[in-house]
């Protein structure tokens, strides 16, 4: 009898249908760890996939016939879903939140102040790429804080509203001291305060402001849609690896196309390395004293490179467009970092 029950319970296990319905338990198995992988690691695998993706097209037989059009694409494709990741995260966020903080002031003081020193230290130097390397790291100080920071800040647990409230600040901060310093180091520019003041604000007040005055349309006016957008909680966040992977690409391209010496290169790329450190150091410093050091540190360290590069295009020498593209890098790592010690805290 024990003999007999020992094979049937073999051939049940041998059926075709428990075979089935193992092989599908094992794949979705596999499905959701997978799923899991991506989840965990989404910042390095949309730095990865950004590079890729540009070494893939750059070999790609007659692709120069069509890069005209995947820049004009990427162009406005950008700032679309940039638009739609602030829409998302300033839903979550009421107007009545917005506060000042004594950690703003400190955070102005010290990128404006150290922007300008940076800029009289460039006035002495003789060297070209020693003057170039000094005016990358200016432009990593003075670069406002990235408008995906609010998404990342949320992620790690900090507030929000005093980070957006930031944001507006260091934009405006920006606007003013770029066309007071830059001529100072930069005589060729022959910039006018007035246009290039109007010329920072309308590249982006309207991606930052607009979102924002949408967002309260919708949660005053439009309560079931915001209530579905609430619960797609991590919508900003994907959305924002999307627009990472786009902005790394690009990254990517200026990097392989400029014609600068490899020191130059490499002292452009410590610059912005020891700029972001400092930042995020700062910040984290300045905001533990009001129990806000997640949202002053991201304030503080987190940039829009996407603006860093056109501001050193615009207004200084166009080297330093560089820096942005190495600040991405680097601000995109740190992140990184964090989001897997928060993970791993639970």
């Amino acid at each position: 009898m024990p003999h007999c029950t020992s094979e049937r319970k073999n051939l049940v296990i041998l059926h075709p249908n428990w075979r089935i319905k193992r092989h599908l338990y094992d794949m979705n198995k596999a499905i959701s760890s997978i799923l899991r992988f991506a989840r965990d690691w989404t910042l390095p695998i949309s730095m990865i996939s950004g590079a890729l993706a540009y070494f893939a097209w750059v070999n790609i037989p007659g692709h120069e016939a069509y890069n005209d059009i995947v820049n004009q694409s990427i162009a406005w494709i950008q700032p679309i879903f940039i638009f739609a990741m602030l829409f998302v995260s300033f839903c979550k966020v009421k107007i009545t939140d917005f506060t000042l903080k004594w950690w703003h002031l400190w955070l102005l003081i010290f990128q404006v102040g150290i922007f300008t020193l940076l800029a009289i230290a460039a006035t002495l130097i003789t060297n070209y790429d020693a003057e170039v390397v000094v005016q990358s790291a200016m432009l990593c100080m003075i670069c406002p804080t990235a408008t995906a920071a609010a998404v990342v800040t949320s992620r790690l647990g900090g507030n929000q509203a005093t980070l957006v409230s930031y944001t507006i600040m260091i934009n405006l901060a920006a606007a003013i001291a770029v066309p007071v310093v830059v001529p100072i180091v930069h005589t060729e520019a022959h910039m006018q305060f007035w246009p290039a003041l109007w010329a920072i604000l309308v590249k982006v007040f309207p991606l930052l402001i607009c979102p924002l005055f949408f967002a309260s349309l919708v949660r005053n006016f439009l309560p079931r849609l915001h209530a579905l957008i609430l619960r797609a909680k991590d919508l900003a966040f994907y959305l924002w690896a999307f627009s990472l992977a786009l902005a790394i690409g690009v990254s990517a391209k200026s990097l392989m196309h400029t014609t600068v010496s490899i020191w130059c290169q490499v002292g452009i790329a410590v610059a912005s390395l020891l700029a972001c450190l400092a930042q995020f150091g700062f910040g984290k410093y300045v905001g533990t004293k009001e129990g806000e050091r997640i949202s002053a540190g991201q304030a503080c360290g987190q940039k829009n490179t996407v603006f860093a590069i056109w501001l050193g295009y615009t207004f200084m020498d166009p080297v330093t467009a560089l820096a942005g593209g190495f600040y991405s890098i680097w601000h995109n790592v740190i992140n990184s970092y964090q989001l897997y010690k928060k993970r791993k805290k639970g």
